[in-house]
């Protein structure tokens, strides 16, 4: 597992994710990306709707 800087947590697959209300999501890609802030809209798949912008 890999934590990015102010970003998600990469996990070498395949993986299976359990979530707090017991759901379990399963991924049989080579590197999964988990959201560690829950802000996701796809949680716990990492999305990037929340990703800060900069502006130039």
């Amino acid at each position: 597992m890999t934590i990015v800087p102010s970003g998600p947590m990469l996990v070498e697959g395949p993986v299976e994710i359990v979530t707090d209300d017991g759901v379990t999501h399963t991924s049989d890609r080579f590197v999964v990306a988990v959201c560690a802030c829950r802000r996701s809209k796809r949680y716990p798949s990492y999305d990037t709707s929340h990703r800060r912008r900069v502006r130039e």
